[in-house]
């Protein structure tokens, strides 16, 4: 009962399409470990996840590399049940580990308007890491406010709402093995 085998998905008067299936997703975030580990190689980096969306890219992004790496995670909200940011972004958690002179990967499901990765990046930088570098699953260029670079990025994708794979509508649909768009007209 694959969820992501569907070709569209409703949900109240929305529908969603496949955008990325699960075989495209999975392929790429081995190619992105491959790419982390040959980067790292040597070191033990920490991935940060950022909740709640990054969780299942982030398990699947570590299982996949190499090296030997520690995990820890930070929860923002700039959307709430919105289907675009909010623009104000809130530290819900903080790390629980010390970044001082280590080497952080700051794992994200999405980067849209670049107002959250901006926030996280500066609360981390102020820790003093040898290195900060940004992972994301998807990243929407024309929907970017602040630009903040981005060393890993999985897949461009214009500037539609998405599903699934970790990202949520109104906190539900994360469990889908695929990313969906909203359909147009809807």
């Amino acid at each position: 009962m694959a969820k992501s085998k569907k070709e569209t998905l409703q949900l109240g008067n929305d529908t969603f399409e496949l955008y990325i299936s699960e075989e495209r997703i999975q392929l790429r975030v081995q190619q992105l470990a491959k790419k982390i580990s040959k980067d790292y190689k040597g070191q033990v980096p920490i991935f940060i996840g950022v909740l709640n969306g990054a969780f299942i890219f982030l398990s699947d992004l570590i299982r996949n590399v190499t090296i030997d790496c520690e995990v820890d995670f930070l929860k923002l909200s700039s959307y709430g049940d919105a289907k675009i940011s909010s623009g104000k972004v809130t530290l819900l958690k903080e790390l629980n580990c010390d970044v001082k002179g280590r080497d952080i990967i700051v794992v994200e499901d999405i980067i849209d308007s670049g107002l959250s990765i901006d926030f996280m990046k500066r609360l981390i930088t102020v820790l003093k890491p040898r290195s900060v570098n940004i992972a994301s699953l998807l990243y929407k260029k024309k929907a970017i406010k602040i630009h903040t670079p981005i060393k890993y990025i999985g897949f461009k994708i214009p500037n539609n709402f998405v599903i699934g794979y970790g990202l949520d509508h109104a906190q539900k649909e994360r469990n889908l093995k695929a990313v969906f768009r909203l359909k147009e007209n809807n």
